[in-house]
Formats: C-alpha cells, structure tokens, sequence
C-alpha cells in the first residue's frame, strides 16, 4: 500500500485548557467563532470539540484548503480578537499543531 500526504490542505489542532470556572464561558466564546468561520473561502472542516475525560480541555479541529487560507482565516479580525481579548481571560494554557493528512 502506497503511504501519501495530502499536500496542500492543512489541518489544525488547537488546543485550549480553560481557567477552573470558565469552561462555559470558553466554548460559548469558541463557538461564535463558527458561523463566521464556515463562510470564509478556504474553510473545509471547522469543528469544535470538548474532552470526555477532562471538560476543561476544548479542541477545534480545522482543516482549510491550504496555508494561505488558514494564514488567511488567522488574520481575521474575529479570530485575532478572541485571541487578544478573550483567549487571556478564560484560557489557562493553549497549543496549537499543524499537520497533513495521511491518504490511502
């Protein structure tokens, strides 16, 4: 079987740990960032997700077209708000990965 990685789209992981309390207050924040993100040009999955294990733990698995589109979705105005404004109030630690789909 022949092993090949889809070389233009990029997926993102972020990962955000929120504040003890302020896990609610996250997600309602993450999600607004939905809506606006399906509609930008790139935009092939944006999803946003909570850990069973841990709920403090909120992930959004992205994937756009390719880097000038994410480059592109991250210069938002909305995303570098949240970013700026709410990231620092409810989020205790984040990361982010970017990676390439593996294909059959």
């Amino acid at each position: 079987m022949e092993i090949r990685k889809n070389e233009t789209q990029l997926v993102c992981i972020a990962r955000f740990i929120a504040k003890e309390g302020e896990s609610d207050q996250l997600i309602k924040n993450l999600h607004a960032l939905l809506l606006p993100t399906h509609q930008e040009g790139g935009c092939i999955r944006y999803e946003l997700n909570q850990s069973i294990d841990n709920p403090h733990v909120i992930t959004f698995i992205e994937k756009f077209y390719d880097q000038k589109t994410f480059d592109s979705h991250c210069n938002q105005k909305y995303i570098v708000d949240f970013f700026k404004g709410d990231k620092p109030d409810h989020v205790k630690e984040f990361d982010v990965s970017l990676h390439k789909e593996i294909l059959k």
